[in-house]
């Protein structure tokens, strides 16, 4: 696996690019957002290690919404800010994961490991299975999701809530079952993940609830659930 680090601080590219290598990862570097965006598409990486702020130009937020508009490499950010804020920003911008320093190797390592856990799932239903209910397509053999015909570029993490919603059709998932299921036992208490992650892919979806066209139904202060709309 390949690991792209991104921070403007010569000192901690080097200390994680160290501590990475010695768990097993290949490892590259960027200073910059900019040295970034060309390092993800030269190197190709597994995965991105993404600190929020990189002094002059670009910051870590817009790396993130750039790579997003063609990439869904996994990304977890970087910051001293620990906030729900901060966390809230970052991850509407398109990260995976965030990760508050000062932070340890094997925290880091943990992080890694679970986010990439999830990319390389295999789905739970049968390898032919489709579903299709209005315009949307979900193809779990493909992991391809389209709404009219066109393809709906999805996240690694958005992929795994909608599919989870849609292979339970009709069955109210609380907060904390898609929490683990899709982030880990670790992740039970924080709601907020969902919340944001459910209101990208229903803009990605094209919901217009005045056209009565929702996938996702909300229980207030419970979870959600996939509804076939005919």
């Amino acid at each position: 696996m390949l690991i792209l680090i991104v921070d403007d601080e010569p000192q901690i590219r080097k200390l994680l690019q160290t501590g990475l290598i010695g768990h097993g990862y290949a490892v590259e570097t960027a200073a910059s957002g900019a040295e970034a965006l060309t390092a993800v598409r030269l190197h190709q990486p597994d995965l991105l290690v993404l600190d929020v702020a990189l002094g002059s130009g670009i910051d870590g937020l817009e790396v993130c919404q750039r790579l997003r508009q063609w990439s869904q490499v996994p990304i977890i950010m970087l910051s001293v800010r620990g906030d729900e804020r901060a966390k809230v920003q970052a991850l509407n911008a398109g990260a995976d994961d965030y990760l508050t320093k000062p932070f340890s190797m094997e925290e880091l390592k943990a992080r890694i490991q679970a986010v990439l856990r999830r990319v390389v799932r295999e789905p739970a239903t049968p390898a032919t299975a489709t579903i299709v209910t209005g315009d949307l397509k979900i193809d779990l053999a493909k992991h391809q999701v389209t709404v009219r015909g066109d393809d709906v570029h999805l996240t690694p993490i958005e992929y795994d809530v909608l599919c989870l919603l849609a292979t339970h059709p009709g069955q109210l998932m609380t907060h904390r079952t898609i929490l683990s299921k899709v982030w880990g036992p670790d992740y039970a208490e924080m709601t907020h993940y969902v919340r944001i992650y459910i209101n990208q892919i229903r803009k990605k979806l094209r919901e217009d609830p005045a056209a009565n066209i929702r996938y996702i139904l909300n229980e207030p202060g419970i979870g959600y659930r996939f509804v076939d709309v005919g």
